[in-house]
């Protein structure tokens, strides 16, 4: 399938703009700019439809998509550790704590090597775009250039990221041979990675973004929370940490500062209108107010979320209390590079909170009644939701709209997706394809009309 810049593009597509409604465009015609993003988009009912398919034939620039082919908004993964990639599937029988100071940390502190940082971080890009993720919140190591070279990976290959060079400098936590020299160097490097992004001559566009990355509260002092709460304020850069994600962690905060996790993060100015809180499993009600206040929004990770957390995230309660949530893949705490695992194991988690787990509480205590959420809202979170989180005109097929995108090929070779009795509903179609594709089915993927990944 060719660059999409400056063609119109016929064919059916599914969205979910809107939490919980799906639309299938059957037969839709979208004209894309020079710059990736939609200009138009026109039904099949809608007049003017032909007349514009006619002129785009004869303009040389019509391109069709077969009839087993289907396009999907490009997955948005707002929580992804970039640099334990190589970690995925690796001891997750441990708990948080000793997961990261005897997995995590070591591995993390190899990114001082350049030459290794670029073989990951390759990897993970291209699987990520492969997989139909266009758009990745990330994390990356303590080092200033290993990260900047994953921005520009990053640029190279398409992928529309935003990125953070880790902070962590508290010696109470942080483990001697991985951590920053200090609260100064980490603000420093965090300043001069904001630079590097924000005047990067291939950056242009604003492809890749700068994020201020606090690990969380357990592995920073107070001297760099504030400061990166400082930081974040003068350049209006997004934010990125864990919140309120295992007991030990909400613990160790109020032990530490007599305040809630997401208390303490306000208190240090980390909860902006471009905060993103990862995991949340455990935030009450003040504190999902105080998010909302904040407009700040929730990367939710069910799958990570089943080996490192201690509850599941009560996703119900926080849509209705109005909070911007998307959904990650927390690599490599969740062992999947994938969002449709990401959008599956969501569905799961709502299911078991609603029903319960405890086979020896009867059926009215079992669970809590009303939690469960269904693959259309999940599909939504991955797309538009996540978007919406991160504040970025992408997820949706809407003039204004960035063209970033995944073409679902139904019969792919290798394909997953199993048609022995076509689904009438078009919403049918759409369930089976997120419960039943996989990579195989994924055989193009498009970044603001940039084909980035496929056959």
């Amino acid at each position: 399938m060719p660059d999409l810049r400056g063609k119109s593009l016929i064919g059916r597509f599914f969205h979910a703009p809107t939490r919980g409604r799906v639309e299938a465009l059957d037969q839709a015609l979208l004209k894309i700019g020079a710059d990736g993003v939609i200009e138009t988009r026109l039904l099949q009912t809608d007049e003017g439809f032909a007349e514009a398919v006619d002129e785009a034939e004869r303009a040389g620039v019509l391109v069709r998509l077969p009839r087993s082919a289907y396009v999907l908004p490009g997955f948005v993964d707002l929580h992804i550790h970039a640099p334990q990639y190589p970690q995925l599937g690796t001891a997750l029988d441990r708990p948080l704590e000793d997961w990261l100071q005897d997995y995590t940390f070591p591995l993390e502190a190899r990114f001082a090597d350049l030459a290794f940082a670029r073989q990951v971080y390759t990897a993970l890009v291209e699987d990520l775009l492969a997989n139909g993720t266009t758009t990745a919140l990330m994390f990356a190591s303590i080092h200033l250039e290993a990260t900047q070279l994953l921005a520009d990976i990053s640029l190279e290959k398409g992928l529309r990221a935003l990125v953070g060079k880790t902070a962590m400098d508290d010696p109470a936590v942080c483990p001697d041979f991985y951590r920053d020299a200090s609260a100064g160097a980490a603000l420093d490097g965090t300043e001069a990675l904001i630079e590097y992004i924000q005047g990067h001559p291939a950056n242009k566009a604003g492809l890749v973004r700068p994020v201020v990355t606090p690990r969380f509260a357990p592995s920073c002092t107070d001297p760099l929370l504030r400061g990166l709460g400082e930081l974040a304020r003068r350049c209006g850069c997004h934010v990125q940490t864990h919140c309120s994600e295992s007991d030990w962690e909400e613990g160790y905060v109020q032990q530490r500062t007599g305040r809630r996790d997401a208390e303490y993060l306000d208190d240090c100015g980390l909860m902006t209108s471009r905060t993103i809180l990862a995991h949340g499993v455990l935030l009450s009600g003040s504190d999902m107010d105080l998010i909302h206040a904040r407009q700040s929004g929730v990367a939710h990770c069910a799958l990570s979320n089943v080996y490192f957390s201690t509850a599941v995230f009560p996703l119900r309660a926080a849509l209705e209390k109005g909070l911007r949530v998307g959904l990650g893949t927390d690599i490599a705490g969740g062992p999947s590079v994938s969002m449709l695992d990401a959008i599956r194991m969501t569905v799961a988690a709502s299911r078991m909170l609603d029903e319960g787990v405890d086979p020896a509480l009867p059926p009215d205590r079992r669970g809590r009644k009303g939690a469960r959420q269904d693959w259309r809202v999940a599909f939504h979170l991955a797309t538009a939701g996540g978007a919406e989180a991160l504040g970025l005109k992408v997820g949706a097929f809407e003039p204004g709209q960035a063209f970033d995108a995944q073409l679902i090929d139904l019969d792919a070779p290798g394909g997953t997706i199993r048609l022995l009795d076509d689904p009438a509903d078009p919403e049918a179609l759409l369930e089976k394809i997120l419960y039943t594709a996989s990579r195989a089915n994924i055989t193009e993927v498009w970044v603001a009309g940039r084909a980035v990944a496929g056959r």
